[in-house]
């Protein structure tokens, strides 16, 4: 590495570093605790990603890669990482009735769109809904966490009614950091594939900005950028679903893929940015 491109990942890397020390401050997780998080993922990505093709990787070699001493090393190796499991497995569940209400036939009505569900029984009720899409999960407490995140509303006691089109946690804090630790992997993931991929194989990476816009501009651009983007999400939606063999099990194929689009929308002061 030449010495221009270090100080430009140094440079990147302090940057991407503020706002997430923002939060790990705001949270009381303190630098001792972050040290010992990054530490552990230096091991772990030493020892799964940079061995020597055919031979066992060892914990004399992750200590020179890292700049770790071995007795650190083999500490680190003894240690689970930690599991966000129980914030991600609500907030898919959530997620999956949600896409589920918009695109399956057997919930929606005559011109296509979520329909107005009874809230149980058999049949067109939301109760089937969460059974199709979230398994043995209790309906109830399904619709408690679309109702807290304003996704659904109830006309009266015995109908659902979808509001919204995709499902954002208001109230759980652990499920706000779960999407933080999901989004901005892939993010860097796309990223760190495009710093090393000739352009016909580069994944999309795409922004637009300006910096010199007036305060009065921004509330219209929020609303703005929401509607496109939610539009654009949706098309995706139904093109991605329609391959998934969670959705379609009929589906054949090789291989097992994850892949999407993101989309964000930023602002702040230019006085914040260095």
């Amino acid at each position: 590495m030449g010495k221009s491109t270090r100080e430009a990942l140094i440079a990147a890397v302090a940057r991407i570093l503020r706002p997430l020390v923002r939060i790990l401050l705001k949270n009381g997780i303190s630098y001792r605790t972050f040290a010992d998080i990054a530490r552990s993922q230096f091991v772990g990505i030493a020892q799964k990603e940079f061995g020597v093709a055919g031979r066992k990787q060892s914990v004399s070699r992750i200590a020179v890669i890292t700049g770790l001493t071995r007795k650190e090393v083999s500490r680190l190796l003894k240690f689970s990482a930690p599991s966000d499991r129980r914030a991600s497995d609500r907030y898919n569940r959530a997620s999956r009735v949600v896409a589920g209400w918009r695109r399956d036939p057997d919930f929606l009505n005559s011109k296509g769109k979520p329909d107005i569900l009874a809230v149980k029984g058999l049949g067109k009720t939301f109760q089937q809904l969460v059974t199709r899409y979230s398994g043995d999960v209790p309906y109830r407490a399904v619709l408690d966490e679309l109702r807290l995140a304003g996704v659904v509303a109830c006309p009266d006691e015995n109908r659902v009614k979808l509001v919204k089109q995709a499902y954002l946690p208001q109230g759980d804090e652990a499920m706000k950091l779960h999407i933080l630790g999901i989004d901005t992997s892939y993010l860097i993931e796309t990223i760190s594939h495009n710093l090393r991929a000739v352009e016909s194989e580069a994944f999309l990476q795409r922004k637009v900005l300006y910096d010199n816009l007036p305060d009065e501009v921004l509330q219209d651009l929020r609303s703005l950028s929401s509607k496109f983007a939610q539009a654009l999400l949706e098309k995706l939606d139904k093109k991605l679903s329609s391959h998934d063999r969670d959705v379609n099990p009929q589906i054949e194929g090789s291989g097992r893929n994850t892949a999407g689009i993101g989309i964000y929308y930023f602002e702040e002061p230019n006085s914040n940015r260095d």
